[in-house]
């Protein structure tokens, strides 16, 4: 049997979508979804809510130096871009003229929906534009948001091994719960699931990187329907493959982030001046549903849902998009190549970079991209050759940026390359060398932008979050920070190379202590080290790689703490990424590569100290990627 054709209702104040599987409902001309028909239920939208709470598109944004104000854009003008049994597109869009400067964002926004014959979902998109000569301002975020039905909606999926039922809203009301040291994060002290008491809800703890944020959402238990939000691409979201949002969490809230500073700071901010004119396509997001005859069977739904993921991947660049501004497979290009890493001190011969992350971004300067914020983004990996085929890229200008687990440093291919529709652009072997001077001394860590391979440590009881004990991610548990002074309560970490095992004695974070009162103290770590001879000839390096700075700064001493009080180097104040307080284990990349003069060094036992001694918080501090000390250079090599 035919899948039913689609048909359209317009109201006075509400458009009706209906394609025999699933009814949508849109105000207007506000575009907000104020219900979803599916499977018996008349609405899977969250119907105790005001309608404006329900599905919508919103921002943050602030004039230069000024506060963030919160936005739930609500369109102004309804059209029908396309209407036949096989799809309907519907636009609202919100326009900006100079009588609105100051109360709203200066944006064109507009929203649209799709609904396609047989589809059991929905499609948004948006397209905002700021012309020549608006005024300036900030983007500080950009999304979409859906709220579900809490009588319904209890179980929450984003991965095969990050699912759990989870508390209810009214769970996080007074007197139900105990709020901790921001307002996110609360002990459930009285939740209406009595299996739930003593449990941390925190919504970072289910923030996920950009390169795995591709399905998530909810299961509801009676009817069995999931809610999913399926993102096939990357391309239009900020930061790149490892920029981290968040996705799903208490709510029921299911989340798409196109735009937001969390786990960078305000480096990833858009922000517009002097006029300039800026237009970006955020979307197609797909809102999936299924079901299922077996209530309780949440692994048939969380499957399904990922296989309908990877049709829409495999789908992308949808050809359905009416909007000229989504540009289709045929108006797109592609760049092939084989990317190598030469570093003479492992081996003579170019190694293939098997498995790194290679991607397109806007010109800039090598590892530009992670900061970048205004532009597209395409990304793959490398295959175990090194070769790689960046698919369906945006016409445009762009650099090739690469970065290469088990290597420091990033690498970016500095001719700029111009994507033309239809073309394949083969820039056959390249050739990445990371920084290095000399021979590896010693090392601490793996080369991954990441603290997953330090010392994580099992959280405080009264602090758990079950889905993470026993758990690979066992960093997203709450209070983390707080368990460095009870492992270290009247010293600080002391590692000795060749001896201490970074696994184990290597704290994830270098975190601030709490002191008398509300003062927190700096801590100091030491790496102490044997030489058997020092070359009073030749210039030694110290390279720290730094997988996120919260607020922070690293100094370096060497072998005079006491007797010196400037350091030998400071990294001075940097990072928001708050990757500390959000479980996030990484932030933003940043690699400082320290000249260390013969005579700073001894013969014999050595020590190098990383003093962080910015404290006013207890969130405040760096976590390392990875640290290693170089020889002098060798002639040979």
């Amino acid at each position: 049997m035919a899948p039913i054709g689609v048909t359209m209702h317009i109201q006075e104040n509400y458009v009706i979508i209906d394609n025999g599987i699933l009814q949508l409902t849109l105000s207007k001309p506000g575009g907000i979804v104020t219900g979803v028909k599916y499977n018996g239920v008349d609405n899977l939208m969250e119907i105790l809510n005001n309608e404006s709470n329900r599905g919508y598109w919103d921002i943050v944004w602030n004039v230069p130096q000024g506060s963030g104000i919160f936005d739930v854009i609500l369109g102004t003008e309804f059209n029908v871009i396309l209407e036949d049994e096989n799809q309907v597109e519907v636009s609202f869009t919100r326009k900006w003229d100079p009588s609105l400067k100051g109360t709203l964002v200066p944006l064109n926004i507009d929203k649209r929906f799709i609904v396609l014959r047989g589809s059991s979902g929905f499609y948004t998109y948006g397209i905002f534009e700021h012309l020549d000569g608006w005024p300036d301002f900030n983007l500080d975020e950009a999304r979409i948001a859906f709220k579900l039905r809490k009588d319904k909606f209890q179980y929450m999926a984003m991965a095969d091994n990050r699912q759990r039922i989870m508390p209810s809203p009214d769970d996080r009301l007074q007197g139900r719960c105990q709020p901790l040291a921001y307002p996110e994060a609360v002990v459930l002290v009285n939740p209406t699931n009595p299996e739930l008491k003593g449990e941390v809800d925190d919504k970072y703890q289910y923030s996920c990187d950009n390169k795995d944020n591709k399905v998530h959402g909810w299961i509801s238990m009676d009817p069995p329907i999931g809610f999913w939000q399926i993102t096939p691409s990357n391309e239009f979201r900020t930061g790149g493959p490892t920029k981290q949002s968040l996705t799903s969490h208490v709510g029921p809230t299911m989340l798409a982030i196109f735009v937001s500073a969390h786990y960078s700071g305000e480096d990833l901010v858009p922000k517009f001046r002097n006029g300039e004119h800026w237009k970006k396509v955020f979307g197609p997001v797909f809102m999936y549903l299924n079901s299922s005859l077996y209530p309780g069977d949440y692994k048939l739904l969380w499957d399904d849902a990922n296989v309908q993921m990877q049709t829409e991947v495999e789908s992308w660049p949808y050809s359905f998009p009416i909007s000229d501004d989504f540009q289709k497979s045929e108006q797109r290009g592609c760049v092939s190549g084989r990317l190598l890493v030469r570093d003479r001190y492992i081996n003579h011969e170019d190694i293939c970079a098997s498995s790194a992350y290679i991607g397109l971004a806007l010109p800039g300067e090598a590892g530009s991209w992670q900061r970048e914020s205004k532009g597209y983004q395409f990304w793959t990996k490398t295959d175990e050759k090194g070769c790689f085929f960046i698919s369906n890229a945006r016409t445009g200008d762009y650099n090739l940026y690469a970065w290469c687990p088990g290597f420091i440093g990033d690498y970016m291919f500095d001719v700029t390359l111009t994507i033309t529709p239809g073309n394949v652009i083969d820039l056959g072997e390249l050739v990445y060398e990371p920084p290095r001077d000399g021979p590896t001394l010693w090392e601490i860590g793996i080369p991954n932008r990441s603290a997953k391979e330090f010392y994580v440590p099992d959280p405080n009881p009264l602090y758990i979050n079950k889905l993470y004990v026993n758990h690979p991610d066992k960093f997203r548990q709450y209070g983390l920070w707080e368990r460095y002074a009870e492992l270290y309560p009247d010293n600080n970490l002391i590692y000795t190379v060749g001896v201490s095992d970074y696994t184990k004695d290597w704290f994830f974070a270098q975190v601030t202590k709490k002191g008398e009162g509300n003062a927190f103290l700096q801590t100091t770590w030491q790496i102490k080290f044997k030489l058997d001879e020092v070359n009073k000839n030749g210039i030694y390096k110290l390279r720290v790689a730094i997988a996120m700075s919260a607020v922070a700064e690293l100094q370096v001493r060497f072998n005079e703490l006491k007797t010196v009080s400037q350091p030998r180097f400071s990294t001075g104040l940097i990072g928001k990424d708050n990757a500390i307080a959000r479980h996030g284990i990484h932030g933003l990349y940043w690699l400082f590569n320290i000249d260390v003069k013969s005579d700073w060094l001894v013969e014999g036992d050595n020590i190098i100290h990383f003093t962080q001694p910015r404290c006013t918080s207890p969130f405040q501090g760096i976590m390392y990627d990875y640290i290693r000390m170089e020889g002098p250079p060798k002639e040979d090599v």
